[in-house]
């Protein structure tokens, strides 16, 4: 008899670990679908946090139109981290136990997804991270989080490589910051340097966080450059543009990271900007596939948010479309194993706003879409696809 009980106990022990119906899944009810979303929504970073929430909030606008997934509507809940990893962690904590969300849409940024890449590892929460992507967060995979994007020094290599095909013979300077991302820009550069056999004239390295760039601008134009790779960020790269304007440097070609591919950046530069170029993998808003998606977010946004939109928005859009897939695919029994298992099928899935369809696969989570050349336009505030 004691035999016999002690068999039920160990059935019943399993079927709670594998017999658990959807509705009891985290996050999952009858009539809704309950996601997270931690980026910057204060500070200087919520001009990249921001705009990606509106690409998420209108992926989420359409599916609900649409009359939600299987019948069940998607609930977004938004936490701000004001680009802090203390916050982060914290705000990770609070959308999984208090929130109990099924899913999240985002780990913030590079140093923020760092730091609460343990506490996501450790819930197998799934988790599509489509805003910043330290080589942490994809090598080695986690199984639980994919990567819609791709590594710094390709970029930076497929830039500097870009730019040497269409301005040759140059002498380089290369400006680059003393960190993780600057170290990424230095890798790439280098790999494109060797390849390419450029003549590489000047190198400096300079501070996180700062603001004057005058020696590093002269040692430059001393150097005899004239080209640049700057490794700046965000208001880094303005400051360097505006530098090279001030010492007479204007006409020469810049190359800089994707991630101030932004309208406000392109303004703050001005005229000095014109000769900035960049390369992406997200569309260009100006192209068909820009257009057609500022049209069908005019029918669910307000104009204030539609006049935020940029390159943040789209990938936070495609992101979230990826998820939603994953999600539709499991049908009415909704579980994180499913959810990850069909992100891992995950193959030539198009967003319309990226240069190429979204793959992934049990051995690689990082999506690695096609780059291509962008310049600015202070005319239009936009950066625009190089014909």
């Amino acid at each position: 008899m004691n035999r016999k009980f002690a068999t039920f106990a160990v059935l019943g022990l399993l079927c709670a670990g594998a017999c658990i119906p959807a509705s009891a899944q985290q996050g999952v009810t009858d009539s809704e679908i309950v996601i997270g979303d931690i980026v910057p929504m204060t500070g200087p970073p919520a001009l990249l946090g921001v705009p990606h929430t509106i690409g998420v909030r209108l992926a989420v606008a359409e599916v609900n139109a649409a009359g939600g997934i299987h019948g069940r509507k998607i609930r977004m809940i938004f936490e701000d981290d004001g680009y802090v990893p203390s916050r982060t962690v914290q705000g990770v904590r609070k959308l999984l136990n208090a929130d109990k969300v099924f899913a999240l849409t985002s780990m913030s940024g590079s140093a923020q997804g760092q730091a609460a890449l343990p506490v996501i590892r450790q819930s197998g929460i799934p988790v599509i991270n489509s805003l910043s992507f330290s080589d942490d967060v994809h090598t080695p995979i986690s199984k639980n989080i994919f990567v819609l994007g791709t590594r710094h020094p390709l970029v930076t290599e497929q830039l500097s490589a870009a730019l040497d095909a269409r301005f040759p013979g140059r002498k380089w300077a290369l400006i680059s910051q003393d960190d993780e991302y600057g170290e990424m820009t230095r890798e790439g550069f280098d790999v494109t340097a060797k390849a390419r056999k450029l003549n590489v004239a000047s190198k400096a390295i300079y501070k996180k966080g700062q603001t004057d760039f005058s020696s590093e601008i002269l040692r430059a134009r001393e150097s005899g450059a004239t080209a640049i790779y700057a490794g700046g960020v965000l208001s880094e790269n303005v400051a360097m543009v505006k530098e090279l304007e001030r010492v007479g440097m204007k006409d020469v070609p810049v190359g800089i990271s994707y991630v101030a591919q932004v309208p406000a950046i392109v303004k703050l530069m001005g005229p000095a900007g014109e000769n900035v170029y960049t390369m992406d993998y997200v569309v260009s808003l100006d192209s068909e596939k820009g257009k057609a998606f500022i049209e069908r977010a005019k029918k669910y946004l307000p104009v204030e948010d539609v006049a935020r939109i940029h390159r943040f928005t789209l990938t936070g859009y495609a992101g979230a479309q990826v998820l939603f897939e994953a999600i539709r695919r499991c049908g009415q029994a909704l579980t994180w194993a499913c959810t990850i298992s069909k992100l891992d099928q995950v193959k030539d899935f198009e967003t319309g706003v990226l240069n190429s369809p979204v793959s992934f696969s049990p051995t690689q989570h990082l999506s690695m879409p096609e780059l291509k050349l962008l310049k600015a336009n202070p005319a239009t505030m936009q950066f625009e696809q190089v014909k």
